[in-house]
């Protein structure tokens, strides 16, 4: 038994994953260019036989048997056949083996050379596959270094590119420390495969919750949409499979464990977990938490609505320049134009388009929202109540200023 061949072949195998048959056949491949480079004759009669077992390798130059051979590379005199195997006659092909040790130094290299280019291309072969399974996934890499503005970030065997456009602003990364990235594309090129990571990708928050909430990995959970504002706030709408779990509960964890984990990864962004909802108006005023909604008026075929809110939660509703109503509105789809109470009713036909009178209007709206419900009875309940404590205290004040 060749063990030497073995032992190689199977360090091959076990450390890049490259397999021994693949590897055989290059080692084929090699013989017969060597044999050809020591003869100097470009022919297809040289033959190489390796048992898969023993690993014992024969290299053969066939040649035909004629009278009186004019190529000795492709063809062998009678009398010489004879000599061999009395049977031979004109025609006959006789299998001549080749020493390999009798090669020359350039034949050997070229050999090896063979050899050297088929191991590149299976282990960057190797590496492609396998990185371009993780594509669409999120994996730990390790910083490297900048390069320019961009980042080199090692991913195990191989280096990936975070972009600076793919970074989130005011990231600051050093060298060796752990990070999660999504993986945006991976290209096979001469010089290996070539990887784009993101930090800023929505599906990299999806991701993370896939990993850390088990109710969302086994598909209990879903997460239907996400809209992500990558270094500030992410929202995302989830829902559940399985009337005994709460989706909103399941993704926040044990006094926020699970959300907690996600939000020191990305940083400290902000995350907004809400219900998904089938009737488009009561998704978008769960989307617009934290502000507290008086009605939606939702268009489906336009993908339009109106949304009013009490006078107190406008700016809330709005946001931070605008924040978030404008993740509201990716979240759902729906273009929203949110007023003030008090705006809506200084606008005469706020509600035109939507209702053609106050009765249809005070029809739908009680069938939208029956299934939360006395939440607008609370909420007109508590609104008023607000109102009479801010009365009070103004009372008070006077009487104190008046004593």
């Amino acid at each position: 038994m060749n063990t030497e061949l073995k032992m190689a072949l199977d360090i091959l195998e076990k450390e890049k994953d490259i397999s021994k048959e693949v590897m055989l056949d290059a080692i084929e491949n090699s013989l017969i260019t060597a044999c050809k480079g020591h003869f100097g004759k470009d022919t297809d009669n040289f033959r190489v036989t390796i048992d898969r077992e023993t690993y014992d390798f024969h290299v053969y130059v066939e040649k035909t048997v004629v009278e009186e051979p004019e190529n000795d590379v492709t063809e062998i005199g009678l009398a010489a056949a004879k000599l061999i195997d009395s049977k031979y006659e004109p025609g006959d092909i006789v299998q001549e083996e080749i020493k390999s040790k009798e090669f020359g130094r350039i034949t050997t290299q070229n050999a090896r050379n063979v050899i050297l280019q088929k191991i590149r291309e299976e282990e960057r072969k190797v590496l492609y596959n396998q990185y371009y399974g993780k594509e669409k996934d999120v994996v730990t890499g390790v910083v490297q270094r900048y390069i320019g503005k961009n980042v080199s970030v090692n991913l195990g065997k191989v280096d990936a590119i975070l972009n600076e456009n793919e970074m989130v602003k005011g990231e600051v990364f050093t060298p060796t420390e752990r990070i999660k990235v999504y993986i945006l594309e991976v290209k096979d090129t001469t010089k290996g495969p070539r990887i784009l990571v993101s930090r800023t990708h929505p599906e990299l928050v999806k991701r993370l919750f896939e990993s850390e909430v088990t109710e969302v990995r086994d598909g209990t959970v879903e997460i239907r949409s996400i809209a992500r504002e990558a270094g500030s706030r992410t929202k995302i709408a989830v829902w559940s499979n399985d009337p005994d779990v709460d989706p909103v509960g399941a993704c926040v964890g044990m006094n926020g464990a699970r959300v907690n984990a996600i939000v020191n990864e990305l940083k400290g962004e902000k995350i907004d977990i809400i219900n998904w909802n089938e009737n488009p108006a009561l998704l978008i005023e769960n989307a617009l938490s934290p502000a507290k909604v008086v009605v939606v008026l939702a268009d489906p075929e336009d993908k339009t609505a109106k949304v009013v809110v009490p006078d107190y939660q406008l700016s809330l509703a709005i946001g931070k320049e605008g924040q978030n109503a404008r993740l509201a509105a990716r979240l759902t789809g729906f273009k929203i134009d949110i007023k003030s109470e008090s705006q809506a009713n200084a606008i005469e036909d706020f509600y035109e388009g939507f209702y053609d009178d106050e009765d249809e209007y005070d029809e739908e709206y009680q069938d939208a929202y029956d299934e939360d419900g006395t939440y607008y009875e609370e909420a007109a309940d508590a609104y008023e109540a607000e109102e009479e404590d801010t009365e009070e205290v103004k009372e008070q004040e006077v009487t104190e200023w008046e004593q």
